[in-house]
């Protein structure tokens, strides 16, 4: 089972890192870590060569990527929540995946052939709401043709963090036996 994370954090050793690590030691199997804040990944610069062709005409680390896209089973979106949404460095990582887009919506293929299943999760220092992160995170799921099984969603970090919420603890091992089962 191998699973590929796109980690949205600026901080190495964070409430995001930590959620991450909490589903690897329950998942287990082989990960793919993506930091976007330290992957030598340039975002989308429209070109607009993936309208003809697939992949991407950029090269650098997000080749790699794209063939850990089709190989994997699980995909995961971790990210901080700023202003109501995910890191800016994680969308601009994720705009290569305009890749995708063209394959479906202009070429009339499909990109992603295998199916998989993932999930979402999200770290907030405040109270603030989480609808858009989890919607921006979701619909780049289905641009991997990902089957998102679920967000976890953690608030009030600033003041309580993660490692001393139990609650939120188990709904990551809860996520990764969804996982688990769907792998």
């Amino acid at each position: 089972m191998k699973t590929l994370i796109f980690n949205g954090s600026p901080r190495k050793n964070g409430e995001t890192a930590y959620m991450i690590r909490t589903l690897q030691e329950n998942l287990g199997g082989e990960y793919k870590v993506v930091d976007a804040y330290r992957a030598q990944i340039r975002p989308c610069i429209d070109c607009r060569w993936c309208f003809d062709h697939a992949g991407c005409a950029v090269k650098d680390e997000w080749q790699e990527i794209l063939s850990y896209i089709e190989e994997c089973d699980h995909i995961i979106i971790a990210s901080p929540v700023y202003f109501e949404e995910v890191t800016g460095m994680l969308l601009a990582v994720m705009s290569r995946l305009q890749t995708y887009f063209s394959a479906r919506y202009i070429r009339k293929e499909e990109p992603v052939p295998k199916k998989k299943t993932g999930a979402v999760l999200l770290a907030a220092g405040s109270i603030g709401p989480r609808e858009k992160a989890e919607s921006t995170a979701e619909m780049l799921l289905r641009q991997m043709s990902c089957e998102s099984l679920g967000t976890v969603y953690v608030n009030r970090t600033d003041k309580v963090p993660v490692r001393d919420r139990d609650d939120m603890i188990q709904e990551i091992k809860e996520l990764a036996v969804k996982l688990k089962m769907k792998g």
